[in-house]
């Protein structure tokens, strides 16, 4: 069997960083990459030039399609809509491993780590908290003002709050707000999971959180957790839907989509990285993390029908 010719990826900064596909299948005819209608209708999709797919429900994609997209360096993502889950993905980071060096090395790296985590909890406290203060205390500061969150935001809805008690073993146990946050969480981490992938990152590799396969997961959800799905969540709690889930979901898949979250999450995550003060490993300097916010047509670029 012979080999294909190899092909040379458009650089990532270079590239529109998401698209989401639905109600199609995605196919290579005729040379072109295209989106295919249930009516046979093509939308030629700029394959090479785009970092990410996003494959919401009702999206289809053939075998010449998945290698098309392995060779330029596409990512695959096949999630819920808007990302709002995250199923599976791809080879992330479009074959390449120089993000996800850079985050083990700053992970592994105690000062560096340390800075990492200090502009996380920075940026959750919009720049006011004694950067003196150790990581533990910065949790405890972090419990109080999440508390007073979820208090304040109980009160302006209208809805009981006796504080944040779930057993994930046991969905059917939390009370009505608590499975409403619980799923809205979910939804964030499906998309934030979404974004670091896109981005060449690694979901297990962590700062804050450690241990877990989704550790810089959850890292970066609690970046934009409270001004995002937490409101959500207790605006659904008040509403007393009788499917929970269902209509907290649908909260946030539009709420993602009109606020274009997505396009926040990944820059984001290089300026958080790019606290740890290290250089990025084989990557040239206009294209390092800190840089990337920079780069041409960054967004969420919808193909639907």
């Amino acid at each position: 069997m012979m080999d294909l010719p190899p092909l040379r990826p458009i650089p990532i900064k270079d590239r529109t960083s998401l698209a989401f596909l639905e109600k199609g299948l995605l196919d290579v005819i005729d040379g072109a990459f295209v989106l295919v209608d249930k009516n046979g209708v093509r939308t030629q999709i700029p394959v090479g030039g785009i970092a990410c797919l996003m494959l919401e429900p009702g999206s289809r994609v053939s075998h010449a399609a998945v290698v098309l997209s392995a060779r330029v360096g596409c990512l695959l993502v096949w999630v819920g809509e808007a990302g709002v889950r995250l199923y599976s993905a791809g080879q992330p980071g479009g074959a390449r491993a120089e993000r996800l060096l850079y985050q083990a090395q700053l992970a592994l790296d105690e000062d560096a780590r340390r800075k990492v985590v200090h502009k996380m909890f920075a940026m959750r406290f919009e720049g006011s908290y004694p950067s003196y203060l150790s990581i533990d205390q910065l949790r405890g500061m972090e419990g109080v003002r999440v508390k007073e969150i979820y208090k304040r935001l109980a009160q302006s809805h209208g809805v009981v709050w006796k504080g944040r008690r779930y057993n994930p073993d046991d969905w059917e146990e939390g009370d009505h707000s608590n499975r409403c946050l619980s799923a809205a969480n979910a939804c964030l981490y499906g998309i934030s999971e979404a974004a670091i992938l896109a981005a060449g990152y690694a979901p297990a590799i962590g700062f804050l959180h450690s241990g877990n396969a989704r550790s810089f997961v959850y890292d970066v959800a609690d970046l934009f957790k409270f001004e995002t799905v937490v409101p959500a969540a207790f605006a659904v709690a008040a509403e007393n839907p009788d499917n929970i889930e269902m209509a907290v979901r649908h909260r946030c898949r539009d709420m993602f989509r009109e606020t274009r979250l997505l396009k926040r999450i990944i820059p984001t995550i290089d300026d958080v990285l790019a606290a740890g003060g290290l250089t990025p490993p084989g990557i040239p300097a206009d294209a390092q993390p800190a840089a990337l916010k920079d780069r041409k047509g960054i967004g969420d670029v919808g193909y639907r029908n």
